[in-house]
């Protein structure tokens, strides 16, 4: 079983394809033969993944905000899609910081949006919404938090991603199909990832941007967290887990819940360590520690338990730490010396599909 199987051909609607992880998705899902299409903003930035793979000429491209919900219903009905993968967010907890109503407005009224466009569009038959692990209540524990945990959020980020998946669950439970339901409605899923790191990320206040940004212009990599430790994981690493629900979700219908899809406990490393073995990686540089403790509230420690997926999904992460990095820093390096990108994106794609299927995974076969 194949992801091709299930996505050539399809109508597939990805909300947020010109962010980060949405354009890795769309672009991801055009080489399985999807008839993709985007809503989102435009791009933040000319050197936005998106924008320089040249994904808006690939695929369907729409500009839609997700807080409008009447133009959000009403492109859905006329793209009509039959898969749905909702990406679009306010992803940065300093911004959350800086406007709260904008986060809560995005991340939580935003989610509400996008289920009542899938409720509204009988074509759809499945639907992956993607939160954050930040939605879980932080409690420092040494251990994973699992899909059973407590949600909460000290942070406007983390609390607007808390309210949208309780959101996500009253949909489901009141107009969706759920788990065991012979009701003819979507099938709607929730996942949770770590911190994604990758090619074509730009964000400000993001640590592996920073440190690109840094190390392009000579300049010292500044630490405001060197301590804190996170579940690093690749772009491509939480796509296959949504991609591979999707399928699962397609050929079942009983998997309507939430879902982590994180790394591996060896990756989970301190900041610092991430930033020295990205500048080995690159070739040069240096660090500089500005811990400011007033700055705003970050959680210290936080990681996934992915005990779920990997039992009834047979999913589980591909690539160790230093790969992660090592296909980081290849894009970024070809970035900087001005190569073919969407070709570049295509072979990542490839490369660490054959390094799933070496290693086994069951998505990959």
């Amino acid at each position: 079983m194949s992801f091709k199987n299930i996505y050539k051909g399809k109508r597939v609607l990805v909300t947020g394809h010109t962010g980060f992880k949405g354009s890795w998705l769309a672009l991801w899902l055009t080489q399985l033969g999807a008839e993709v299409h985007g809503v989102a903003l435009e791009p933040k930035t000319p050197d936005d993944n998106f924008v320089v793979t040249g994904l808006k000429n690939k695929i369907n491209h729409h500009i839609c905000d997700i807080t409008e919900k009447e133009k959000l219903v009403t492109r859905f009905g006329e793209i009509q899609p039959q898969m749905v993968f909702h990406l679009a967010a306010q992803a940065l907890v300093k911004k959350s910081f800086d406007n709260p109503v904008d986060t809560f407005r995005t991340n939580l009224m935003g989610t509400v949006h996008v289920l009542e466009a899938i409720r509204y569009t009988p074509s759809i038959e499945m639907a992956v919404m993607i939160t954050s692990d930040k939605c879980y209540k932080n409690l420092e524990w040494d251990w994973g938090y699992r899909e059973t945990d407590e949600l909460g959020g000290l942070d406007p980020y983390g609390a607007s991603k808390a309210c949208a998946e309780m959101a996500i669950q009253s949909y489901r439970e009141s107009f969706f199909r759920a788990s065991g339901s012979d009701s003819y409605s979507p099938v709607v899923a929730s996942t949770r990832a770590g911190n994604v790191i990758g090619g074509g990320d730009w964000s400000e206040k993001r640590i592996v941007p920073d440190i690109i940004r840094a190390l392009m212009e000579n300049n010292p990599v500044e630490l405001r967290s060197p301590k804190a430790t996170r579940p690093w994981q690749f772009v491509l690493e939480p796509l296959s887990g949504y991609l591979w629900l999707g399928v699962r979700m397609a050929l079942e219908g009983d998997l309507t819940s939430g879902w982590n899809f994180g790394p591996e406990i060896s990756t989970i490393v301190p900041v610092q360590t991430l930033t020295e073995k990205i500048i080995k990686a690159w070739g040069s540089g240096s660090i500089e520690d500005i811990s400011d403790s007033a700055e705003f509230h970050e959680a210290t420690l936080l990681s996934l338990d992915i005990s779920k997926a990997r039992y009834r999904l047979q999913w589980r992460p591909t690539l160790s730490l230093d790969e992660t990095i090592e296909f980081t820093v290849q894009w970024y390096k070809k970035f900087v010396n001005n190569e073919p990108l969407y070709d570049f994106g295509i072979k990542q794609i490839h490369d660490y599909t054959k390094k799933a299927l070496e290693r086994g995974i069951q998505w990959a076969k």
